[in-house]
């Protein structure tokens, strides 16, 4: 599963080597926050493919890893079966129109880049991130019931 670190200027998607492997990409994918235009929760990341590998990997309805090409430009996906995931759409960025993963972090990750992180001199895992922006909820009243005086 990617890592997906973020810092208040870029959001790096961290790749194990067997996704650097299988997505025929040398190292991290970077993005800086400027550049991310829109974030969008989905169940099903593969409904979002468009194009073909080139390169990348591609079993269907398995495996997608890499660049993928079309007429709306390129984009990179790491989606591994029909799992919820997160697309990120850029604006500006060098490499990339949209990014396609799938991570049980999607929801850490649209509440992370919410926030104003602050300046680190590391990035930060976006789930850290989220966890500690989280504010504990109040305790729920106990739901036995009172007993009012006078009444049987």
């Amino acid at each position: 599963m990617v890592t997906l670190l973020l810092d208040s200027t870029r959001l790096e998607v961290v790749l194990s080597g067997t996704e650097r492997l299988l997505a025929f990409h040398k190292g991290n994918v970077a993005i800086e926050r400027s550049a991310i235009s829109k974030v969008q929760l989905t169940d099903d990341v593969w409904t979002w493919l468009r194009g073909v590998p080139s390169p990348g990997t591609h079993v269907r309805g398995v495996l997608a890893m890499g660049t993928w090409k079309s007429a709306g430009g390129d984009d990179f996906a790491i989606i591994r079966r029909h799992r919820a995931g997160v697309v990120i759409d850029l604006e500006g960025h060098p490499e990339f129109e949209r990014i396609m993963l799938t991570t049980r972090h999607g929801l850490a990750l649209v509440q992370a880049l919410r926030l104003d992180v602050a300046d680190e001199a590391e990035a930060a895992d976006v789930a850290e991130i989220a966890a500690k922006a989280r504010k504990p909820r109040p305790k729920r009243a106990s739901s036995s019931p009172v007993p009012v005086p006078g009444v049987s």
